[in-house]
């Protein structure tokens, strides 16, 4: 299948250099608009879905075929070949920063910078290593998700978004989650929260911004001190934003940040 249809890729701006915008786990390109309207002037705007979200072909999924974070890696590499783009700039939120790591590792022309927006490349525990949740909570977890989708999403999406005083967003991620696929959002989460990732940022070799917000209960801030420490070419910047969606709570940071990184990288 055409992995722009497959994806159902939107394509926006005309500037010289792609810029392409991965959402995280439970969500869609609808989860990006406060962002890239800032970017169209200057950049060609790449938004898209992960198959079993937002508007993306479920037909062909199979978790033979996903079975793996490497798997969406090839996706976007798919994306990118039909695009015809190399040296373009990779935004990944949450699971999808890892995604992109994968991605800039399989084929190292395809992004000449990432931003990576509050990442983990382990959510379990692990001797020195804290990634903010015990074995037996992940379990939990897959577990509480694997008995009821919808209950877990309402439970689970609003304490993911924080900012209780902004209640809206915590609703809108409650209901991007309920509206996606609830077999692939199942295998997806099983694959998110079971991941170790470590072994492979080291054999990352491009520049990343590592966006932090101050309060993630997902990106706890051991995490990122945890990813600067092991990506070579990082730099670690931490949001007043909390939460961990700042694409939505707090979109002015977000940009300021991003824009500001792509500045410094082009001098």
């Amino acid at each position: 299948m055409d992995a722009l249809t497959r994806n159902n890729v939107t394509v926006k701006g005309n500037g010289p250099q792609a810029i392409v915008f991965a959402h995280g786990y439970g969500c869609d390109q609808t989860m990006w608009r406060l962002i890239t309207p800032a970017f169209e002037q200057d950049y060609t705007v790449v938004l898209f879905d992960h198959v079993g979200f937002g508007g993306a072909d479920t037909s062909k999924y199979t978790l033979d075929r996903y079975s793996s974070l490497q798997s969406y890696a090839v996706d976007i590499l798919e994306i990118c070949e039909q695009l015809q783009l190399q040296d373009a700039i990779f935004v990944g939120h949450s699971v999808s920063a890892m995604i992109g790591v994968l991605a800039s590792i399989i084929d190292p022309v395809r992004f000449k910078k990432l931003v990576l927006i509050g990442p983990s490349p382990r959510y379990i525990n692990d001797q020195d290593y804290v990634g903010g949740f015990t074995q037996e909570e992940i379990d939990g977890l897959l577990e509480s998700l694997e008995s009821d989708y919808l209950k877990w999403s309402e439970a689970l999406a609003p304490v993911i978004m924080g900012n209780p005083d902004k209640p809206h967003l915590g609703q809108e991620l409650t209901e991007v989650f309920c509206k996606s696929n609830a077999t692939v959002a199942k295998d997806f989460a099983r694959i998110t929260f079971l991941s170790d990732n470590r072994e492979d940022l080291k054999n990352l070799a491009v520049e990343t911004l590592i966006l932090q917000c101050s309060e993630d209960i997902i990106a706890p801030l051991p995490v990122g001190a945890y990813m600067h420490q092991q990506l070579p070419h990082s730099k670690l910047q931490i949001l007043k934003a909390t939460g961990h969606c700042p694409n939505l709570s707090a979109p002015e940071e977000t940009i300021a940040a991003i824009k500001a990184f792509l500045a410094s990288v082009e001098k």
